[in-house]
């Protein structure tokens, strides 16, 4: 059966004018129709394309059974340029910014031909007059996408050839850039919505797919997206030179959030312990919350450490990280002289709570012990940063608040202080303390207080605790205890305060303290051994002590105009001098006393190991002396255009405090003690103290009671003084304009402020805090050109102290300490950190830092030229954490 010649015509027509309609979308729906015995197939037409202008077919109705299209869904396509229908070739095609959209598949290019009976699709570029190619297809099936030169792609049954494929897999926690997987193949065939197959590809993380720095080649591969890619012989290639790095077969995961994996680890070699490997191990995600990972060190003398590291979180609730760490280390061999054993241990916590998650109680830990020697004997470049820490120091703290009124704070706390020099330590398990808020109670909370008697007031506050001081060498054993003291103490201030004759500020102040102890001391002669025999009294007592105080002080203010058109246009003193009277009682009733051996007797207090002190044998009654000021200028501005004056501290604090005891027979008057700090120098900060003695001292150095002046020397002696500044420069302080702002990304420069930081080795960062990009990562983002002008900052910071208590009249310290860095290029940092001991003529521990940007890798090279610590470190790997492993590293033997 024929149909009519001009419905034909009439029908072509029709269709050719539809489709050059331009970025129109049309429904394509599969319209099969046959008839008997036909063997020709009619071409799939958009719908209401013949409206009701194909006739009717007379003919009798097929018996055979129909095939089912395979489409499930309506296609919609779409072109800039036109919209072409070939009915002869049975194709659509599409020109100039194409695309077509099917269920889940996007497809986009330059040229799109979809032949509508095979349900097949072909994509390509456009390649203008020049020979330039635009449009590359980008094909997105779900979340998969691919940039191609060219896809075929069958819609029925979603396999697809691809040619010069690329596309991005994200992995691990990273984020899509420097931390995805950047994959390429000359040819690819798609198999399924979740298998592809390559043949001639490229892997690497390199932000440029066509020329990138680095890649590995493999020949053929198996890849599953987010998943894996399975391939045989690969090896890699540097700038598209082949490097001797191959394996016969390779995996790569791409695995999404944590997963469990092999920490690859570094080997070396140590003349002392031959050959390691460091840092190798395993990672594993316990939860969504917590994670463990679990590294260790393996020398061939036989030395070894491990370590656990686990970090946790959980938002608005809590977080914070474990680290333990454990080594085992022998150096030489057994049945030489040198050889040696020890081990060292160090455990670190951190935790934190959110304020939001309990608003009335906190949990906080900051742990930090072990041996005192395990940062400067280990071995392990990780722990190389901390080898300068003299202190250990431990704090486990729970403290609610009763909001309640009066409101009462409490807190428990465990704490622990390690000298690594002395190796002693002291700890407190633990610390109980609360304390209740300020009470009037003679006045209403919410008013204001005027007068001496509403503005009564008093608290009161609970101080119990453990206290044990012991050895390293004793420490976790039962000898730990021996020196144990356990005492409370409990205490009341009371206060209140008025204004007399309108400018002076008055206040009036008591104080009461009873402190309890477990324990006392009894102290007697021996006859027979002819020695003071102090025995301990276990069991409770306590003794109470107290005292009164009241102080009287104003507030002075003097100005010195000196007219607009001078330069110092105005000085303004602030004076704030006060003075104040204490008194404390004695307690003699808390004392006893015995016999020595030549008759005389000897006074003591059973409660001489108080953790709080002892009560005072002595009356306490003194006057102090106190006077504040404060000195600044206006200064009339450089810039022209502003209106208002500088202001600039002269002095922003300078502080006088002396005392006269009453109650003393001899040398009433105290040291004169001066401090004070300046800012004179814009943003160089000043800070200096000194202390003054009235009295003279004999030739034994003991200060007698005469005058200095009226023993031939000045009003009073310089005995000590201290002098301290910490500044910073940087190249934009020298700059016209002065000093700019930083942006974002430079504040959050981790080179700038400590160049040594590193947590780890490798680079490595917690698994639940990766990802912060690096400088330099971004082929698109234009890099400065420096020239003449090399961006750097500094920090230093001096110290100075005298001493002259005893004629000696010496400089105890004189030092100063530098750190900084240098961008010698955008790419290229140079970091230092010394210091010069200017009294004793030497350096102090000195490092410099090299570290350079090399696109997808990092290179840096730690250096400490001489000292204890002499030594260097050199890196380089790949900067992705998902290759992090592929890395050269090396280290001077100690």
């Amino acid at each position: 059966m024929q149909p009519n010649k001009h419905f034909s015509l009439f029908l072509f027509v029709l269709l050719c004018g539809i489709a050059t309609l331009s970025a129109q979308e049309d429904p394509i729906t599969p319209l099969p129709i046959k008839a008997v015995k036909d063997t020709i197939v009619a071409p799939l037409l958009p719908p209401n394309i013949l409206n009701d202008s194909i006739r009717t077919d007379t003919t009798s109705t097929d018996t055979v059974p129909k095939k089912q299209p395979l489409l499930l869904d309506k296609i919609k396509y779409k072109a800039k340029d036109y919209v072409k229908l070939s009915q002869k070739d049975n194709k659509i095609y599409l020109y100039d910014e194409a695309e077509i959209y099917y269920q889940d598949t996007e497809l986009k290019a330059g040229v799109i031909v979809m032949d509508y009976v095979k349900n097949e699709v072909y994509a390509g570029r456009m390649k203008d007059s020049l020979g330039n190619y635009s449009q590359l297809p980008f094909f997105k099936q779900g979340d998969n996408e691919v940039r191609p030169d060219s896809i075929r792609f069958n819609f029925d049954t979603q396999k697809a050839l691809i040619w010069n494929s690329r596309t991005e897999q994200q992995a691990g926690l990273g984020q899509l850039g420097s931390d995805a997987m950047k994959v390429y193949a000359e040819r690819t065939k798609k198999e399924n919505d979740s298998v592809y197959f390559l043949n001639e590809g490229k892997l690497t993380t390199s932000n440029d797919t066509v020329n990138p720095d680095y890649y590995i080649r493999v020949r053929k591969a198996k890849f599953v997206p987010k998943k894996k890619i399975i391939a045989g012989y690969s090896n890699m290639y540097i700038v598209d030179v082949p490097t001797p790095i191959a394996m016969p077969f390779a995996y790569f995961p791409l695995t999404t959030g944590r997963v469990a994996g092999i920490l690859f680890p570094t080997f070396g070699n140590d003349p002392r312990r031959g050959y390691f490997i460091q840092n190798g191990g395993y990672y594993l995600p316990i939860s969504d919350y917590v994670d463990l990972s679990i590294t260790g060190d393996y020398y061939t003398n036989g030395s070894y450490g491990f370590q656990g590291r686990s970090v946790y979180t959980k938002r608005y609730k809590y977080s914070g990280n474990i680290n333990i760490s454990y080594e085992n280390l022998v150096t030489s061999q057994k049945g030489f002289d040198d050889y040696s054993r020890t081990s060292n241990y160090n455990i670190r916590i951190s935790h934190s709570q959110d304020t939001k998650a309990s608003p009335n109680s906190r949990f906080s830990a900051s742990v930090n012990l072990g041996s005192s020697q395990f940062f400067t004997n280990s071995l392990n470049q990780v722990n190389r940063n901390n080898t300068q820490t003299n202190t250990f120091a431990s704090s486990i703290s729970y403290s609610k608040t009763f909001p309640e009124y009066p409101s009462v704070n409490t807190s428990v706390t465990l704490s622990h202080t390690q000298n690594s020099r002395t190796q002693t330590i002291n700890m407190s398990l633990p610390t109980f303390q609360a304390s209740m808020e300020r009470i009037f109670p003679f006045a209403k909370r919410d008013e204001p207080k005027k007068g001496v008697f509403e503005n009564i007031n008093f608290q009161y506050d609970v101080n119990a605790q453990n206290s044990i001081t012991t050895t390293e060498e004793d420490f976790f054993k039962s000898g730990m205890f021996d020196e144990a003291r356990v005492g409370a103490r409990h205490r009341i201030p009371i206060a209140t305060n008025f204004k007399l004759a309108k400018y002076l500020s008055v206040s009036l102040s008591g104080n009461y303290e009873d402190v309890w102890a477990l324990e006392t001391i009894r102290r007697e002669f021996d006859e027979e051994s002819g020695r003071v025999v102090t025995d301990t009294i276990p069991g409770f007592d306590r003794f109470n002590r107290y005292s009164l105080g009241t102080s009287i002080g104003t507030t002075l203010y003097g100005t010195w105009n000196f007219g607009e058109d001078k330069k110092v246009q105005a000085l303004r003193h602030v004076m704030r001098p006060s003075i104040s009277y204490g008194y404390t009682p004695s307690f003699e009733q808390f004392y006893e006393s015995y016999t020595d051996g030549d008759g005389e007797e000897v006074q003591y207090t059973p409660f001489e190991t108080s953790l709080y002190g002892r009560p005072s044998l002595n009356r306490g009654s003194s006057i102090s002396f106190s006077l504040q000021n404060s000195l600044e200028a206006k200064v009339r501005d450089k810039d022209s255009t502003a209106t208002e004056p500088r202001k600039v501290k002269i002095l922003s604090n300078l502080t006088l405090n002396a005392s006269y005891n009453l109650e003393a027979d001899s040398l009433k008057l105290s040291p004169i003690s001066m401090s004070g700090a300046t800012e004179i120098i814009k943003n160089v900060p000043i800070n200096f103290a000194a202390t003054f003695d009235p009295y003279a001292i004999d030739n034994n150095g003991r200060r007698i009671n005469t005058l200095n002046i009226n023993n031939g020397g000045g009003i009073a002696r310089l005995t000590s003084a201290r002098i301290n500044t910490s500044f910073s420069l940087n190249s934009e302080m020298f700059q016209k304009g002065g000093v700019k702002e930083k942006s974002d990304e430079e504040k959050q420069s981790d080179f700038s402020e400590n160049p040594f930081a590193i947590d780890d080795v490798r680079g490595e960062q917690s698994q639940f805090n990766r990802g912060r990009g690096n400088r330099g990562n971004d082929p698109d983002q234009e890099q400065p050109l420096y020239n003449n002008k090399l961006p750097w900052d500094a920090r230093f910071t001096y110290v100075a102290s005298y001493s002259n208590n005893n004629r000696q009249n010496e400089i105890t310290n004189h030092s100063i300490m530098f750190s900084g860095n240098i961008s010698l290029t955008p790419k290229w940092d140079v970091g230092f950190n010394s210091g010069y001991d200017l009294k004793n003529k030497g350096f102090a521990d000195t490092r410099f830092a090299f570290k350079r940007d090399l696109g997808s890798f990092n290179l840096s090279f730690d250096w400490t030229p001489f000292g204890r610590f002499e030594r260097w470190y050199f890196f380089i790997g790949i900067k992705s954490s998902l290759l992090k492993d592929i890395k050269w590293e090396n280290r001077s033997q100690p």
